[in-house]
């Protein structure tokens, strides 16, 4: 059964930061219900082994891994093999970057390519450690903006086609964070030939891939490029089943000798060591949980219809653009006429409340509401954002 929990006092960073203090806290991107029972339960039984060294990854997590996503998804092929395993997507992506940068560095000394830098091409607006993963690992960004028809934002496959002549990396986001599309099987299929075409490697995130809504399945990358090799994905339960401080997440890397370049990135970055008790949480979430996902993606989509609904009644001026999946809700603030780290500034200052202004994810008038919270909390928020608005007159 989904629980509530009052995170204040517990040092978590979405409740407990300096920004968020007296503020109801809708921005950072986790939830504020307890992990699944059984979650809970093989933790504690680890907890009660009394011993937390280092610990090696056991055959039971790849299959869990492995168990899950064809249940569930039909991927088929995980294996002990070709699944890599690190703290989190985020240092996974760097790590990757860094062995394609090697690569590219050793095909450079072959004669095979004369531009040293390497070039990643994602969507915009994106996912903010994309933009601090590319530059941090020095690589050049490419941007492909997406383009809003209909109130829902597509891929400008022209654009693509052009940006992918310049670039040697594509980095997904599947389903997409913060736009909240999920990526459908047609669109997916013309990127993949997109890139097998410009000889472009794919990087796919899919760590929001259990947050799909009624109508938009998601498509893991794999089940697109089945017998193509130039391609990773990234996932982990951490954001589907609230785990992310017990740092686990995984890398399905088909091709053996990347295999072993990424691993050894992996190595090199120290991001190659995992705590015991991400294991076992990540076995018991695949293993054990799937009723506990379930009623919460109901929720979730019940949060998402009650977004919808009061800014259409209340603050129709505020534009939710159709979301698909994932929990986060992008919400154009355009028609006000200020900007969105001004907007988010002064309501958390005079409403308290905290959104995530869209400037840092590479777009303007956006803002971004986190939807993993009970029902009351959600309306609450919107209730002191409507009064901001209507007393500021805008």
């Amino acid at each position: 059964m989904l629980e509530f929990v009052n995170r204040s006092g517990s040092d978590c960073y979405k409740w407990d930061s300096d920004e968020a203090q007296g503020c109801l806290p809708l921005w950072v991107a986790d939830m504020d219900f307890a992990a699944a029972q059984p979650i809970r339960d093989a933790m504690q039984r680890r907890l009660d082994h009394g011993v937390f060294g280092y610990s090696i990854v056991p055959q039971a997590n790849y299959d869990a891994v492995a168990s899950w996503f064809e249940r569930r998804h039909g991927w088929k092929g995980i294996r002990c093999d070709n699944l890599l395993y690190t703290t989190a997507v985020v240092p996974a992506i760097s790590a990757i970057l860094a062995a394609l940068k090697e690569r590219k560095a050793k095909s450079q000394e072959l004669g095979q390519t004369c531009n040293s830098q390497l070039r990643v091409l994602t969507f915009t607006p994106a996912y903010n450690c994309f933009f601090s993963c590319i530059e941090n690992m020095g690589c050049e960004l490419v941007p492909s903006a997406l383009v809003l028809r209909n109130n829902r934002f597509e891929i400008d496959f022209d654009d693509v086609e052009r940006k992918a002549k310049q670039a040697d990396v594509f980095l997904l986001c599947n389903p997409h964070n913060p736009t909240g599309r999920v990526w459908n099987r047609d669109e997916l299929e013309r990127l993949a030939d997109i890139m097998r075409r410009e000889h472009l490697f794919v990087l796919s995130d899919e760590i929001h891939c259990e947050f799909a809504f009624p109508g938009h399945p998601y498509t893991p990358f794999a089940n697109i490029v089945i017998n193509d090799t130039d391609f990773c994905v990234c996932t982990s339960a951490s954001k589907s089943f609230n785990l992310a401080g017990l740092l686990c997440a995984n890398i399905f890397v088909p091709n053996k000798e990347l295999f072993e370049q990424i691993n050894h990135a992996l190595e090199i970055h120290e991001v190659n060591g995992l705590n015991p008790f991400g294991l076992v949480a990540q076995v018991a979430a695949y293993n054990e949980s799937e009723a506990w996902l379930d009623e919460l993606n109901e929720y979730i989509y019940a949060n998402f219809c009650f977004l919808r609904d009061f800014l259409h009644e209340h603050l129709p001026m505020l534009q939710l653009h159709e979301t698909e999946g994932t929990y986060l809700a992008w919400v154009n603030i355009s028609a006000l006429n200020v900007s969105a780290e001004t907007f988010c500034h002064d309501l958390a200052r005079d409403a308290h409340v905290l959104f995530n202004p869209s400037e840092m994810y590479g777009a303007e008038h956006y803002i971004r509401i986190n939807l993993a919270t009970s029902r009351d909390i959600l309306s609450q928020a919107l209730t002191r954002l409507f009064e901001y608005v209507k007393k500021q007159k805008f």
